[in-house]
């Protein structure tokens, strides 16, 4: 008889292992299908691993400028090898973590591939073996892989994904990125620091589009004031495979297309979700180009079903997976009768987004120009580092907080920074921005002397004429 549970959860990345080990604290039977690693693509090949070859990258950096700080390291190399090394160790580490949680939440792991029978039914095949489960609900949570350009498939040789980028069997010398995002930023940086010549180009008209306007262009400058060669409003025409590199033509903003020789290729433009031969088909659930509808609560048009995380409308980002996979969670235990919960859908203007290049970029809600044309009357707070005494002292000088302001209210719109450790700054901006704060409340707070944090206080005060340290 097949196995019956509360809730099966198909996908064990940061949305679904978060959502089974939630539903369980509720008091729910669960169990999780994965057919690869536990952790997901996020712990094991994405954000975790990524940021620790960012790290080493990042002390190599500094070590080659330790005369900046009046210290004196010579003859200082980087051993490739042992970085990935250090990377999958980090990686393993976590994976390991989240084996134990399972354990420790009595949640039932089934390892193998999962797919949608019925509402309510799931088959698990693995080495030529399949069972059935059952369950009240089941959650997807497939996550996503990275899309393919159809002039460069990835090899794992010369043209690779994330993936391979994370694994190098060799140093690139001349690196030729394809997509500024988040993913393809972190990688230009990463090698730029390790040594490699990199060569980035965007299609559209700036880098890290989704981000202001602002922050695209202090990046840009940063970018290339390191040695990058950036290319915006321009595509890849055509990429020729050798054995000994690749060729590619490449179509500037100009118009002209000019021919350029790489010794490898990363190609990051963008996701695609894993929701092929999962079952979606079978059982009528609506999806769009493979992105599943879900309603506030991520349900599913489907009774019983719920979708969480990288198959689901963006941002697609580790934590708005684990947050959905809470409250998926949470509505499934209201839904089986448990009056102690109280689901709330996710308010998408507060997610925060982060992106680990050098220097960092963080940001929540809206930018300027977006603001602007959703019709707010706007005031904008900027603050430079380098009117910051922390930011000084740590030789981390150059970077800005912006902050947007509803004129009328002083509802907090936005906040976008580019700089050291910004990625751990900007949780602030998101706690205002979810307790609805308005300027009066940030003006109000003290923040502590000497830190980065002060700078978000200048920022609020300089959308107001009252900056103090400029």
């Amino acid at each position: 008889m097949a196995e019956q549970y509360d809730v099966i959860v198909l996908g064990s990345g940061p949305g679904g292992y978060v959502a089974a080990i939630r539903a369980s604290q509720l008091g729910l039977k669960v169990a999780i299908v994965e057919r690869e690693l536990l952790g997901g693509i996020c712990l094991n090949w994405g954000c975790i691993p990524t940021k620790a070859l960012l790290r080493s990258a990042e002390i190599f950096h500094y070590m080659s400028h330790a005369k900046d700080y009046g210290l004196a390291a010579e003859k200082i190399s980087a051993d490739l090898n042992a970085v990935v090394a250090r990377s999958r160790g980090v990686a393993k580490q976590l994976n390991q973590g989240v084996t134990h949680l399972m354990k420790k939440n009595k949640i039932a792991v089934h390892m193998g591939d999962g797919k949608l029978l019925a509402p309510g039914k799931l088959a698990v095949t693995k080495d030529g073996k399949t069972e059935e489960l059952l369950a009240k609900h089941i959650i997807v949570a497939t996550g996503a892989r990275a899309r393919d350009l159809p002039f460069a498939k990835a090899d794992g040789k010369r043209i690779w994904t994330y993936r391979h980028a994370m694994t190098p069997t060799e140093m690139p010398t001349k690196l030729l990125v394809i997509g500024s995002g988040a993913i393809g930023i972190e990688f230009a940086s990463f090698y730029n620091d390790m040594g490699a010549d990199v060569t980035v180009v965007e299609m559209l008209d700036r880098v890290v589009p989704v981000e202001d306007a602002d922050v695209s262009a202090f990046l840009e400058k940063a970018l290339k004031k390191q040695g990058m060669t950036i290319l915006t409003g321009a595509g890849v025409e055509s990429i020729d495979v050798a054995a000994s590199g690749v060729k590619a033509k490449i179509k500037g903003k100009d118009g002209k297309v000019t021919e350029g020789d790489y010794s490898h290729v990363i190609v990051a433009v963008g996701i695609a979700p894993n929701t092929e031969n999962s079952g979606l088909e079978t059982i009528g659930i609506k999806a769009e180009r493979g992105i599943i509808a879900i309603d506030g609560l991520c349900r599913t048009n489907v009774k019983g079903v719920w979708a969480i995380g990288d198959v689901t409308p963006g941002p697609w980002l580790a934590h708005k997976a684990s947050h959905e996979g809470v409250i998926a969670a949470e509505a499934i235990a209201a839904d089986l009768g448990n009056k102690d919960v109280h689901p709330h859908p996710m308010d998408r203007n507060n997610i925060p987004g982060c992106t680990y290049c050098h220097p960092q970029i963080a940001s929540v809600g809206m930018t300027e120009a977006k603001a602007k044309e959703a019709g707010y009357d706007v005031k904008v707070g900027n603050f430079p580092f380098i009117g910051n005494g922390k930011a000084i002292a740590l030789g981390e000088a150059e970077g800005f907080v912006k902050t947007v302001f509803d004129a009328k209210t002083g509802e907090l719109l936005g906040a976008h920074m580019i700089g050291a450790e910004v990625t751990e700054l900007i949780q602030g901006y998101v706690v205002g921005k979810t307790l609805e704060t308005t300027e009066v409340e940030l003006m109000h707070t003290v923040f502590p002397h000497p830190t980065l944090s002060e700078m978000m206080h200048e920022s609020v005060l300089a959308a107001y004429g009252r900056a103090i340290h400029i």
